[in-house]
């Protein structure tokens, strides 16, 4: 069984399909504190389990993360998408830009690509956020991309504040 994955491009950056050249790029990054929210850090193990599910998530839920790559550079900035584990409560728009590619509004331009591509291929029109609530910074893309607070929940052993996006049409 195999899935498309389509390649979004926005004017910096490319959203692209996980693959085996981004493990070391992802090790770095789950190496850091501040990737403490979403599993890190960790060790390349654990990151090799990470790409692993991140491939499968496709597989499994016909959607996932993709992984952003920097034009100018080529290099793998960050991740961003939608993605539903079990435990979730519906399906959520996720997003990290690695620390040397911060301050530039990747973020937000990889964001909302995603949750447009999201929308437009797999018609996921209503998506929230989980947002860690001591990441000033995530919660300011969550309120720019025009989320608003809902409620905070437990997940996966995180407290997480839960944002909902404006529902995008198909």
């Amino acid at each position: 069984m195999s899935i498309e994955i389509p390649t979004v491009e926005t004017e910096r950056l490319i959203l692209r399909a996980p693959c085996m050249d981004d493990l070391e790029a992802m090790c770095t990054f789950y190496a850091e504190p501040r990737s403490h929210f979403v599993g890190g850090p960790t060790d390349r193990g654990q990151v090799w389990r990470t790409l692993l599910r991140s491939a499968g998530h496709w597989q499994i839920r016909g959607y996932g993360i993709w992984h952003v790559t920097d034009r100018e550079s080529g290099e793998m900035a960050g991740f961003t998408g939608p993605l539903n584990h079990i435990e979730w409560p519906e399906p959520e728009l996720a997003y990290s830009i690695f620390s040397r590619f911060e301050g530039r509004g990747y973020a937000y331009e990889a964001a909302s690509a995603a949750r447009a591509a999201a929308a437009k291929h797999f018609g996921l029109t209503r998506l929230i956020s989980l947002v860690d609530p001591e990441n000033d910074r995530s919660r300011a893309l969550a309120l720019r991309l025009g989320a608003t607070f809902e409620r905070a929940e437990k997940v996966l052993g995180h407290v997480a504040h839960i944002y909902r996006h404006p529902e995008i049409a198909g």
